[in-house]
């Protein structure tokens, strides 16, 4: 007796197991996306958007930045020689070979030289804010996105707890997990997704501007150098 009973708890326990193991259940990327409901998704589909965004103005600023600071190291030595030796034309000829902020900067100040130093200082600032302004076309919105779309996800939150609460008030008593557990799905999802995609915008916009920096220094320096040229005496 004390053994069919032995042999009758091992087989509830055994079916016990079995029941826990049926109802494990793995969540996919797709599927996590998917339970958060209508609003959910909607917000998701927005969050996505906006990465893509973020991405292309990251990448597309990352080219235009790199091929502004590249300027043959020799640029400064011939435009010295050049203006030292009053061969104006040839000056501009170089600048106009060169395809860099610094040589654009440098080509207004050749084309003012004649003129009263300040005159020259002035015309190379103001062309220095017109390519300062080209560098950080779009950068602004990596830093609205950073700041937005954890707010977006933050709205999703917010609406999903509001359809668990929902849930819960009309249930009658009797609470169905299942919905209810899509409204948390909602909250849960949506703040992840913000999360991500407003840190790596923050990181994008930050180093965007750390790049662009180098390279309005680079921009200054040889403005500097040209000008001290110029105040040089005969």
């Amino acid at each position: 007796m004390i053994s069919n009973l032995i042999q009758d708890t091992a087989q509830e326990a055994s079916e016990v197991l079995q029941d826990g193991e049926s109802v494990e259940k793995t969540l996919s990327i797709i599927e996590l996306i998917t339970s958060g409901g209508t609003a959910g998704m909607i917000i998701i589909a927005v969050l996505i958007l906006m990465l893509i965004f973020t991405l292309y103005i990251y990448f597309e600023r990352m080219l235009t930045i790199k091929e502004a600071s590249k300027i043959d190291a020799n640029f400064m030595n011939q435009i010295k020689d050049y203006v030292s030796n009053g061969k104006i034309d040839s000056a501009q000829n170089l600048c106009s070979t060169v395809n860099s902020p610094v040589s654009r900067l440098i080509s207004k100040g050749v084309s003012r030289i004649g003129k009263p130093l300040e005159d020259i200082n002035t015309a190379i600032e103001n062309a220095g804010r017109l390519e300062i302004y080209n560098l950080e076309k779009n950068v602004s919105v990596l830093a609205t996105i950073s700041g937005a779309a954890p707010m977006i996800g933050f709205l999703g939150t917010v609406i999903g707890m509001i359809l668990s609460i929902f849930e819960i008030a009309n249930s009658g008593g009797s609470i169905d997990i299942k919905t209810l557990a899509d409204g948390l799905y909602t909250a849960m999802t949506t703040t992840v997704a913000g999360l991500i995609v407003g840190i790596v915008a923050y990181i994008a916009y930050n180093h965007l501007v750390v790049k662009t920096d180098k390279v309005v220094y680079q921009m200054e320096a040889n403005s500097l150098e040209f000008l001290d040229l110029l105040n040089e005496p005969s």
